[in-house]
């Protein structure tokens, strides 16, 4: 589990998205710009909306302190990951402040 997440991982750079990539935007509760990237180009743009509209509604976009592992020491920003299915595939799931993004396993 210590290597699901690269703790030195920043915010993606544009170089980290796929020319052909699917990107829908949206904005947070507060009004500031989001987004989710699908570098896979495989799930269907209804889905990746309302997966949009689910991290918007829970307030998960916006920069937070987390703690590796339950550790003392906060890293401002740092990506959260999880996985997520659709259809039969799952994918990895990438939080970062206010962009999340869609990648193959």
């Amino acid at each position: 589990m210590e290597n699901y997440i690269d703790l030195s991982a920043a915010c993606p750079r544009p170089d980290s998205v796929r020319p052909d990539a699917v990107i829908i935007e949206g904005h947070t509760h507060t009004g500031r710009p989001c987004r989710i990237v699908d570098n896979t180009c495989s799930v269907p743009r209804k889905d990746l909306t309302e997966v949009l509209d689910g991290l918007i509604t829970a307030h998960r976009f916006g920069v937070a302190a987390l703690s590796a592992h339950g550790g003392q020491v906060l890293a401002i920003g740092r990506p959260d990951a999880t996985h997520i299915q659709f259809g039969d595939e799952l994918y990895r799931l990438l939080l970062f402040p206010y962009e999340a993004h869609i990648e193959r396993f």
